[in-house]
């Protein structure tokens, strides 16, 4: 959805662009993201001016895998200005009460990873998870497919990607990226979003290659002018219209016309707070730093995310 977002907002879309969105809107996938959640397990709606977007990336974690993972978890806030955007990775492994175990375990709640949550009931218990962990109430959900977004990195050309330390392709053939840009393909971009244990700090700079991955897909189709090449659009459009799925509710052209005016400078990218790695049981986990955890998201649940950015400058993920 950010890169559709990109392509009709960096240029300036014109009628045409317009109608050709409306003309893909049934050929994005749906997801019954919010089955079976009951209004009173919900949070309230404290801002209704603004959006909260629930992001899933889905993955085979490495080639030749069989088991398709939502790894990636992101909550997106969008200001009732609908000028700029706030991007919050979750860790997957955040340490958490999940709402309902899996039926082998008796359905009943269960302290767990959050990202256990999809396992045991999908994408509406995810939705209901992070509403529970956060306090911020789901507006719409976007499942990206890993494989589907390196179709949208091929159509660019490859995308010019910030390396903040060195990095050893593990499923791609090539040297040692040392820190600074480089132009990656799919191949070598879906490498570097997947890995984790080539670094001290793990899943945290996985997160924020992922996140810098998104950042350079946006920078790259802005850069290119993707709009004044109706081939190159097409093709991009089409790419990224097949590598997502939204919830039932959510309609594509609406909501890229209600974000018309945030540009890819405009979006911040956050790590949700941690209190670092430790251990439960057999298990390697993340535990949140509730405190500050509870600041973040009463900002975002009150539309309040500016005061929040400039009491911690420091939070702020460089892309």
């Amino acid at each position: 959805m950010l890169t559709i977002l990109a392509a009709l907002l960096t240029g300036g879309a014109g009628l045409a662009g317009w109608l050709y969105v409306r003309s893909l809107e049934n050929g994005v996938d749906r997801v019954d993201a919010f089955q079976g959640l009951q209004e009173e397990q919900r949070p309230v709606r404290a801002a209704d001016s603004a959006l909260n977007f629930l992001v899933l990336g889905k993955d085979l974690s490495a080639p030749g895998d069989s088991v398709s993972r939502t790894d990636t978890i992101m909550l997106v806030h969008v200001p009732h200005s609908r000028d700029r955007a706030q991007l919050i990775s979750i860790p997957r492994d955040t340490w958490t009460t999940i709402p309902r175990s899996s039926p082998e375990d008796g359905g009943r709640p269960a302290k767990a990873k959050i990202n256990a949550a999809y396992a045991w009931g999908g994408t509406p218990l995810l939705v209901r998870t992070i509403e529970q962990f956060t306090g911020v109430r789901v507006d719409h959900v976007v499942v990206v497919d890993f494989a589907g977004f390196g179709k949208v990195i091929d159509v660019l050309g490859g995308v010019d990607v910030v390396v903040d330390k060195p990095f050893r392709p593990q499923f791609v053939r090539g040297p040692v990226l040392q820190p600074g840009v480089h132009h990656m393909d799919s191949a070598l971009a879906l490498d570097y979003a997947r890995q984790r244990k080539q670094f001290a700090d793990g899943d945290f700079s996985r997160m924020r290659h992922q996140q810098a991955i998104v950042a350079a897909v946006m920078r790259e189709a802005g850069r290119k002018g993707v709009l004044t090449n109706p081939g190159q659009l097409d093709d991009f459009l089409r790419a990224t219209a097949g590598a997502v799925q939204v919830d039932q509710g959510m309609s594509v052209f609406d909501t890229v016309w209600g974000l018309r005016q945030i540009r890819p400078d405009d979006i911040t990218m956050l790590t949700s707070p941690t209190t670092g790695v430790g251990t439960v049981g057999d298990q390697s986990v993340i535990f949140p730093d509730l405190p500050a955890s509870a600041k973040l998201f009463a900002a975002v649940r009150n539309d309040k995310m500016d005061d929040w950015l400039r009491e911690n400058p420091a939070a702020v993920n460089g892309n």
